[in-house]
């Protein structure tokens, strides 16, 4: 672990195949974080399956599923350093089937690097990853147009692409003049650490972008949340969950509580890249074990704290949405997945208290009768069981939330207010 480095957590999204994982393996090869000679195992293993040009994606591909199918399912985590920054690589699946793996890495992640494929340009994931990117509160944001080689280098077809995500990017609230478009080709590593031939016309390589990124501020005087995404139970050592630290400060000997499930330990040690520390801060991936607790006594999607100022959790809560992309309408008593931090919960729209105009925030209608694609809102939710969720002005980083049905995001939220169970 670079000790003396800022650290990062950093989610790649994208549509499908536009080649998110490749240029994650190009770039973990390009820092030194893989020998060639795996590449080049890598490459025969590819080739036996039909799958030639794969070997940088299985870097990230871990499951046997994935290889068959050439798509990323599960959230993979790497570490990779540049001269700047350690960081930690969240590779968030693209393929629309997986986009609840996609929700947890982009919640969890301090920046997020768009890939989008020269040729095909801007697809139906690419609008949802960046809107999913932009409602989970990433702030910063690379967009790397991959597979230059396909298009010869042609810098005109790199500019038109450009232009539709910038396009897009500002209808969603990024600003695009901010934000560093990369030209790259991952297979071949053109303009991924080094300038290429074919494009000296380039502003910057990727690895100059990532350098370029600013270390967000770090929460740690707000109370400590702790999403959790798994819980494991080690021989030797005890129920260990795991997860990402969004605000507070955790130490060892601290006394915790899990809501909504209710139980209390204490923890005994905290590891965070497979080295033991004595703390962890906000935006550390750790795993923590906890004596008391047994591994089926709390789940993924509990929240852990300090018993003193323990996580909220909602029997109601109000929210404001926006709804993205529904084949209908949405009225009361419709009850699609919510996905909030870690959990995923069916909740029911229990009452639709306004209509606002999305971009402004001003109150079109009271009491509408439904929203649609397009309308934003305030609305009463009703989880179908306890949730742990916090307020906007409690704690934004836990009050953000995706709505998804029919195999989609169909609508985005913040929550504002709560009745506590």
């Amino acid at each position: 672990m670079a000790d003396d480095k800022p650290h990062l957590n950093l989610v790649f999204i994208g549509h499908v195949d536009h080649g998110k994982s490749t240029t994650v393996g190009r770039l973990m090869l390009e820092t030194g974080h893989i020998p060639e000679h795996l590449i080049e195992n890598l490459k025969e293993e590819a080739e036996e399956k039909g799958k030639g040009g794969f070997e940088f994606a299985y870097v990230m591909d871990n499951l046997k599923e994935e290889r068959e199918r050439g798509v990323t399912i599960d959230i993979a985590h790497k570490e990779f350093d540049t001269d700047e920054y350690y960081f930690t690589i969240i590779d968030a699946p693209g393929h629309r089937d997986f986009v609840k793996n996609m929700i947890t890495g982009a919640s969890q992640a301090d920046a997020a690097v768009l890939v989008v494929d020269a040729k095909d340009g801007v697809m139906a994931q690419t609008k949802e990853h960046l809107f999913l990117a932009q409602t989970l509160g990433v702030e910063q944001l690379i967009v790397a147009i991959n597979k230059m080689d396909a298009v010869d280098y042609d810098e005109q077809r790199f500019e038109e692409v450009k232009e539709r995500v910038g396009k897009l990017a500002k209808g969603i609230g990024f600003d695009p003049s901010g934000l560093p478009f990369i030209p790259v080709s991952a297979l071949n590593g053109a303009n991924v650490a080094e300038v290429h031939d074919d494009m000296q016309w380039a502003d910057q390589t990727l690895l100059e972008a990532l350098n370029d990124l600013t270390v967000p501020e770090k929460p740690v005087d707000k109370p400590l949340r702790i999403p959790i995404q798994d819980v494991y139970s080690i021989t030797g050592i005890g129920t260990v969950p795991v997860g990402r630290i969004e605000t507070g400060v955790l130490k060892v000997d601290d006394a915790i509580t899990f809501q909504p499930s209710d139980v209390d330990g204490e923890c005994k040690s905290i590891e965070m890249h497979h080295e033991e520390v004595p703390e962890a801060e906000p935006g550390d991936n750790v795993g923590f074990n906890t004596r008391g607790i047994g591994k089926d006594d709390i789940r993924r999607g509990d929240v852990a704290g300090h018993p003193d100022d323990p996580p909220r959790v909602a029997r109601t809560f109000n929210a404001r949405v926006i709804v993205l992309n529904h084949p209908s309408v949405i009225a009361e008593g419709y009850t699609p997945v919510f996905h909030i931090h870690t959990s995923q919960v069916a909740c029911q729209f229990e009452e639709l208290l306004t209509k606002m105009d999305a971009k402004t925030g001003e109150v079109k209608e009271e009491d509408p009768d439904f929203l649609k694609t397009g309308d934003a809102g305030m609305v009463k939710i009703r989880p179908t069981r306890a949730v742990s969720i916090e307020t906007t002005d409690d704690n934004q980083h836990m009050a953000r939330f995706a709505i998804r049905d029919m195999g989609q995001t169909v609508a985005a939220g913040l929550c504002t207010e709560i009745e506590d169970r």
